[in-house]
């Protein structure tokens, strides 16, 4: 009996206890809510209010009770901060009481770490135990998060009112980053970073009306002809017609579309040299729009700013002004030659004297020809006939040199409309040379070739040095390349190695109808240890590239060269070769570049011919001069005379019928081509064939062609064997 009292009596004081607890807990929560909510002035004021004595307070019901799962478990670490964070944000004021409740109370609160942390301090119901763990260290925040969000201030605009509402259409339309107006992703980029950077403001209109600028851009792409491009590719927008702001902006953007083409047709052509042939390569030099923008849009002149980007050279200057004579824009007068009876020249021969007949026509027809020289002579001479000659090439008629019926009436009724065709392609080919054709420490001197003139230029500050006759590739697979490259040195006494194509196309299946023909030839064959094989001949005055070879790397593998065939230089038309280009005087082209490299050298022709042996000899230059293959078939000579060439390639042709045929800036694009093929697949030689390494040579890990014409890539060769002399000697 007294076991059951003892248990009952323990139970008893069980249930007091947690009763005890759940109103501890509770009452500590509710304090806490209202202290999170209070301010410091708010504590201040509650304190001086009288409070109902807990005495007075109705017991708690079961009803009343709620486990607050929150404040359940206390953070002993942060008593002591809650303490004194407490005692700072509370101070009761003079002659008021301070009850023990307000004070020991209120639980230890919880830092903010999950979304029972967020609070609603708006609300004026009993606290509950989900909000207590707000944190009392910025008692305003509540108050400040209540209120809606202040925007930010908007930075005061620099467009002047007038301007505001295309500014306003002008950043909706760029912001939509469609291609309505620029197809090209550096274009939209370049227009994004330029009109953000003025807040959207016109560039071309000020509050409605043109700019300077405007102006001048607009006065540029309207005469695009004169520059032998099309206007037509470069459209104007009507800005007296645009009387809304949502026309303006559309007309601002068009012209600078307009205005983003024309830069870049002018400085890299309307058609990528590729579009043309395989055998052309050209550094690539495109615009920057940013570039574009800024210049033209600060210029004072923003019509010679734009202008700017076509070739700055002289013959492109001159080819500009003869296609306004030919056009009639210019003040070239209309020459006519009368009829009568042919005229021929005869020069003095071994066994008659040289005939020169007279005739009142040849006046004119020295103007006609642009013969500056004894411009009122009656006399039919060497000097006219060969102009005459000239002419009837370049019409593609019969050389003749004779002045007969046929020959007046085509310089009477030129075909003015081809030879419009034709200066504007050439003018298009210098589009795609390098800005700068020359090496500025050297006094801009550099070698241009044109290829249907057959002709090689040394020139130095704008003028020419030095100028010698060559012979260029055949048309067809054989034609010579179109590049610009930097002459790096060049071989006195070189090896001829021969090119693979030559070796496979020419000489192997030669080796099958007579094994000995390369023995004859004074040619060397090796076969390598793979079944590859290769040709060369050492050498020596009979070698098929001459004394010299003029060395410009280029992956077509071609080069300037000596031949012992100097009988080709006295025709008209030069095109024999397999690519290469053979130069009529050698030694003279050879001391020009060495005294323009190394002027303190003092080299001559004659230093040069000292250097014929039997051992290479590279003569290498401190800073390379670059070399530059054209094509070249309408220029304008020294006498000033415009000049047409034979189009030998057929380039012309090509480029007319792509630019009259498929329009569109799909021509600017690049088109893959096939690459030249240097392998050496392994060959079976007849029986017979003297191979001079018996297949102890390279194998296919051995230099390749490039290599052994142009030398290895690394600068160092293995010594040479005891009792050999090296075969080839470095030299300044």
């Amino acid at each position: 009996m007294r076991d059951c009292l003892n248990h009952r009596a323990g139970f008893d004081r069980v249930l007091m206890t947690v009763a005890a607890t759940f109103l501890t807990v509770s009452a500590s929560s509710a304090l806490a809510q209202d202290q999170a909510r209070s301010s410091a002035a708010e504590l201040a004021i509650e304190a001086a209010i009288p409070r109902p004595e807990p005495a007075n307070v109705p017991p708690p019901t079961a009803a009343d009770i709620k486990l607050d799962t929150t404040a359940t478990v206390q953070d002993p670490g942060k008593e002591t901060a809650r303490e004194s964070l407490k005692a700072d944000a509370a101070p009761a004021p003079d002659k008021v009481e301070t009850k023990p409740s307000d004070v020991a109370t209120t639980p230890a609160p919880e830092a903010p770490k999950s979304e029972t942390a967020k609070s609603e301090p708006a609300k004026t119901e009993p606290a509950k135990a989900d909000t207590a763990t707000v944190t009392p260290a910025a008692p305003t925040a509540p108050a400040a998060a209540a209120a809606p969000a202040a925007e930010p201030v908007k930075a005061a605009s620099n467009v002047p009112a007038a301007d505001q509402p295309v500014a306003d259409k002008l950043k909706d339309i760029i912001g939509a980053k469609t291609s309505r107006h620029f197809d090209r992703k550096n274009e939209r980029a370049a227009i994004e970073k330029f009109y953000g950077a003025r807040d959207f403001a016109p560039v071309w209109t000020q509050g409605g009306s043109l700019t300077a600028a405007a102006k001048g851009v607009i006065a540029r792409l309207k005469d695009a002809a004169s520059d032998g491009l099309n206007p037509a590719d470069y459209p104007v927008p009507d800005f007296a017609a645009a009387t809304t702001p949502d026309a303006l902006a559309d007309a601002e953007l068009k012209l600078i579309a307009s205005m983003f083409d024309y830069a870049r047709h002018a400085q890299s052509g309307r058609m990528h040299w590729s579009q043309v042939s395989g055998d052309i390569l050209y550094p690539e030099h495109p615009v920057d729009p940013n570039e574009v923008l800024a210049k033209v849009t600060t210029a004072t002149d923003a019509s010679a700013a734009l202008d700017s980007y076509n070739p700055p050279h002289k013959l492109y200057k001159e080819l500009k002004a003869k296609l306004a004579e030919l056009r009639g824009q210019g003040n070239g007068l209309a020459i006519e030659i009368a009829d009568g009876p042919a005229l021929k020249y005869t020069p003095a021969g071994k066994k008659q004297a040289e005939i020169v007949v007279e005739d009142p026509r040849v006046p004119q027809l020295r103007a006609k020809l642009g013969l500056a020289e004894n411009p009122s002579d009656t006399r039919y001479d060497a000097a006219v006939a060969d102009a005459v000659r000239k002419f009837q090439s370049s019409a593609e008629m019969k050389a003749t040199g004779i002045l007969d019926d046929k020959t007046v009436k085509a310089l009477n009724t030129p075909k003015r409309d081809k030879q419009i065709d034709t200066v504007l392609v050439n003018m298009e080919r210098w589009r795609w040379l390098p800005r700068d054709l020359g090496a500025p420490s050297l006094g801009d001197a550099y070698v241009i070739l044109n290829i249907p003139d057959f002709t090689l230029k040394v020139m130095q500050r704008g003028q020419p040095v030095w100028t010698t006759r060559v012979v260029t590739g055949k048309p067809g697979t054989h034609a010579t390349p179109l590049l610009s490259e930097t002459m790096k040195y060049i071989t006195v006494n070189p090896t001829w190695n021969v090119p693979p194509s030559i070796v496979y196309n020419e000489y192997l299946p030669a080796l099958q109808q007579d094994p000995t023909v390369l023995q004859r030839m004074g040619l060397r064959l090796e076969q390598n240890r793979d079944g590859s094989v290769h040709i060369s001949q050492p050498p020596g005055e009979a070698n098929a590239l001459g004394r010299i070879r003029f060395n410009f790397p280029n992956k077509f593998l071609v080069y300037q060269h000596d031949t012992p065939d100097k009988h080709l230089f006295a025709r008209d038309e030069r095109a024999f070769s397999h690519g290469c280009m053979r130069v009529q005087n050698p030694d003279q082209y050879a001391s020009v570049l060495l005294n323009i490299t190394m002027p303190n050298e003092r080299y001559t022709p004659e230093r040069v011919r000292s250097m014929y042996g039997k051992s290479e000899i590279d003569l290498k230059f401190p800073t390379p001069i670059p070399v530059n293959i054209t094509y070249q078939t309408a220029f304008v000579d020294d006498a000033g005379k415009l000049q047409f060439r034979k189009d030998v390639y057929g380039r012309d042709a090509a480029m007319i019928n792509i630019l009259k045929n498929n329009r569109g800036k799909d021509l600017e694009a690049v088109v893959a081509h096939s690459q030249p093929s240097y392998s050496r697949p392994a060959t079976t030689l007849p029986s017979g064939v003297a191979v001079a390494n018996n297949g102890g040579g390279f194998g296919s890990s051995g230099p390749n062609f490039f290599e052994r014409l142009f030398g290895a890539p690394t600068p160092t060769q293995p010594p040479a064997p005891v009792g050999r002399r090296p075969q080839r000697v470095f030299t300044r």
